[in-house]
C-alpha cells in the first residue's frame, strides 16, 4: 500500500502532493514527507510543458488545457508572483473593434517602430486581445467603472491579474511545477522538441517533463538590472531553444532603459507623462521627457545627476494616478518625498529585450519556431511583428502576451494530439550545453558573479547599448567572446548551476543583440547608431516582404 501511494505522489504535482499526504497515517505521512524532500524526482508524460508562468505562459497553459492537452507549467519562481506583469499595473492594448479607433491604434506607434509592424499581425492581436481581456471579465477580473457603470479595461493590476491566471489554469487541469526552473531541452533523433529537464530550487532536485510540444514563455533578459520584476527574466528560454536550432529575431532592438528613482527599482514610465526633467539647480533640460530619454543619458554621460518633479499633474488628477499604479509611489512615501512638489533623482535602468521587441522568431500565425514541437509567446518571442523596432511597458507587449499565448497553446495542442502515441516511442536526448558540459578537460570553476559582472560592463553603458557605435560593439564583442568560452572550458559547481545557466543565457544574448545591432547600419527604432544616423527607406520594404 505505501509503494502504490508513493508512485502516485511521484507522479502528481507538488500541490497534489500535499493534498494526498493529508490522507496518510502518521507513520506514512512522515515516510513520505522525508521522501518529497529528499528524493522527490518527478518524471511525467504530457502533451505540451509551457515553460514560464508570467500572463504569455498561463494563456498558453489555458489554451492548450481548454483545447484537450494535459499540461504541466513550469516556472522560476512561483506562478502568480514572479515576473514584471505580476509586479506592478500593466496597460493593455485593448481596443473595440471600431474601425476609427482601430486605424488610430495602429497608426500610433508605426513611425516610433521604424515602420517595421505589419497590419495583419496587429489586427490579429487586437482582436484576440479585446476577446481575452473581456474573457477576464467573465471570470471576475474586477474591472474599474465610472459614474456610467461603463468598464475601463485598458489596465490590468498585476497581482490580482496573475492570482486570476493561476486561478484558472489550475481550476482547467494545468499542474503547476513552481520554483523549477528548465534548464534544458529534450529532443528526439530527427530534432523535434520533446520535453525539457530542470531542477527545483528549494529541494535541488532534478525534474524531467516529456512532451509532445514546449511552449517557451521565460520572458526577455534585463540582465540583473534589478528594474521592478525583471531579475527572474535573463535571458533562459532564447539559451534553450537557440540549443535546439530555433533562430533570433530583432535582437538589435534590445536597449530599452526605463526611468527609474535613483533610489527605487520601480520603472513604471506612464507617471513620468506628467514630469518634468532638470539638472541640480532646477533648471529643465532640454528635450528631456518620459520619452526624450536621449536627453536624460546624455545628461547622466556627463556625470550630472537628473531630477524630476511630476508639477504637471493636476490636484484632481494626483490621487487617481496613485490608484491607477499605487506600487509607483510606493518608494516616495517610504523615502518621505512628495513627488508632485519635490524633486528626485533619477536614473535610467536597463530593462533590455523585456521592453525591447526582440526575441525567438516565430514563423507562422500558430506562433510556431523554426523547430518542430517548439513554440515561443509573450517577450520570449519577437515583437516585431505588431511593435516593429520600439515598444514599451505593457501596452503592446501586454496584448502580445495574451494572443501569442494563447495562439502558442492552442497549436501546440494541436500538434501534441495529432502526434498521439507516436510522440511515446521517441527516444529522446538533453541538448543543453552551455554551462552544463564543459568542452575541455580543465578544472577550472565557472565563478557566475564575475561573469555577470562583466557582461553587464558591456551592456549597461548608456555610451555602449543606449548611443552605439561600431567601435564600441566590435569591443563589447570581443570581450563577450571571451566570456563565452570561459563558460564552455570552465566546470559548474551544483549548488551554481541555475545561477550558471542564467549567466550563460546572458552572455548569449548579449552576443545576439550586439552582432545583430552591427549588422543594422541605419538607425531605427530604438537602434541609436551613431555611426548610422539615418534610416534607410530600403530596408522598410525588404523586411515587409519578409514578414509576409
Amino acid at each position: 500500500m505505501r509503494a502504490v501511494k508513493k508512485i502516485r505522489l511521484l507522479t502528481c504535482g507538488i500541490d497534489r502532493a500535499r493534498t494526498a499526504l493529508k490522507t496518510l497515517s502518521m507513520g506514512e505521512e512522515l515516510f513520505m514527507l522525508k521522501t518529497l524532500i529528499t528524493d522527490f524526482d518527478i518524471t511525467q508524460e504530457v502533451d505540451v510543458l509551457v515553460i514560464g508562468g508570467g500572463p504569455a505562459g498561463t494563456w498558453a497553459a489555458w489554451s492548450a488545457a481548454f483545447s484537450g492537452a494535459k499540461v504541466v507549467l513550469v516556472d522560476k519562481g512561483y506562478c502568480g508572483t514572479t515576473g514584471c506583469a505580476a509586479a506592478s499595473g500593466n496597460g493593455v492594448w485593448y481596443v473595440p473593434p471600431e474601425p476609427e479607433a482601430r486605424e488610430a491604434a495602429m497608426a500610433s506607434r508605426e513611425s516610433l517602430g521604424g515602420f517595421l509592424a505589419n497590419r495583419h499581425w496587429m489586427e490579429r492581436v487586437l482582436d484576440k486581445t479585446y476577446a481575452n481581456v473581456n474573457l477576464l471579465a467573465e471570470w471576475g477580473y474586477p474591472f474599474p467603472t465610472d459614474d456610467n457603470g461603463k468598464s475601463y479595461r485598458r489596465s490590468l493590476q498585476g497581482p490580482e491579474y496573475m492570482r486570476l491566471m493561476r486561478k484558472q489554469i489550475k481550476q482547467i487541469g494545468v499542474q503547476i511545477l513552481d520554483h523549477s526552473p528548465a534548464l534544458e531541452l529534450l529532443v528526439d533523433e530527427d530534432g523535434a522538441v520533446g520535453g525539457a529537464r530542470g531542477v527545483n530550487r528549494q529541494t535541488g532536485n532534478r525534474w524531467e517533463v516529456k512532451s509532445h510540444s514546449v511552449i517557451i514563455a521565460t520572458g526577455g533578459c534585463a540582465f540583473l538590472s534589478k528594474a521592478l520584476g525583471c531579475n527572474v527574466l535573463t535571458g533562459d528560454g532564447y539559451l534553450m531553444a537557440a540549443e535546439a536550432g530555433a533562430e533570433m529575431s530583432g535582437m538589435e532592438f534590445s536597449n530599452a532603459y526605463g526611468i527609474s528613482p535613483a533610489f527605487s527599482s520601480v520603472t513604471k514610465g506612464l507617471m513620468y507623462s506628467w514630469a518634468t526633467f532638470t539638472y541640480e539647480d532646477g533648471t529643465p533640460i532640454p528635450g528631456a521627457s518620459s520619452r526624450g530619454r536621449s536627453a536624460i543619458a546624455k545628461t547622466l554621460l556627463a556625470n550630472q545627476q537628473v531630477y524630476a518633479i511630476l508639477n504637471q499633474a493636476s490636484e484632481e488628477m494626483r490621487s487617481s494616478m496613485r490608484l491607477a499604479q499605487p506600487n509607483f509611489f510606493l518608494p516616495f512615501d517610504r523615502a518621505g518625498i512628495d513627488p508632485f512638489t519635490q524633486h528626485f533623482p533619477i536614473t535610467l535602468r536597463l530593462e533590455g529585450t523585456v521592453r525591447g521587441t526582440g526575441g525567438i522568431r516565430i514563423v507562422n500565425e500558430t506562433c510556431a519556431t523554426s523547430v518542430r514541437g517548439l513554440y515561443a509567446a509573450g517577450d520570449a518571442a519577437t515583437r516585431e511583428l505588431i511593435c516593429g523596432g520600439f515598444t514599451g511597458g505593457g501596452s503592446h507587449n501586454a496584448a502580445w502576451a495574451i494572443s501569442s499565448g494563447y495562439w502558442s497553446g492552442e497549436a501546440a495542442a494541436e500538434y501534441a494530439l495529432d502526434l498521439g502515441d507516436k510522440a511515446n516511442q521517441r527516444q529522446l536526448k538533453a541538448i543543453g550545453e552551455a554551462a552544463l558540459k564543459s568542452k575541455t578537460a580543465q578544472k577550472s570553476t565557472l565563478k557566475p558573479d564575475a561573469v555577470i559582472k562583466a557582461v553587464q560592463a558591456q551592456v549597461f553603458p548608456y555610451d555602449r547599448n543606449y548611443f552605439r557605435t561600431e567601435q564600441g560593439l566590435s569591443e563589447s564583442l570581443v570581450t563577450l567572446q571571451s566570456l563565452w568560452e570561459e563558460i564552455g572550458d570552465s566546470q559548474v559547481e551544483n549548488k551554481q548551476l541555475i545561477r550558471a545557466r542564467e549567466t550563460a543565457a546572458m552572455v548569449a544574448t548579449a552576443r545576439w543583440m550586439y552582432s545583430s545591432a552591427l549588422e543594422r547600419k541605419e538607425t531605427r527604432g530604438m537602434h541609436k547608431h551613431l555611426d548610422y544616423p539615418r534610416l534607410l527607406t530600403l530596408l522598410v520594404l525588404r523586411h515587409h516582404c519578409f514578414i509576409q
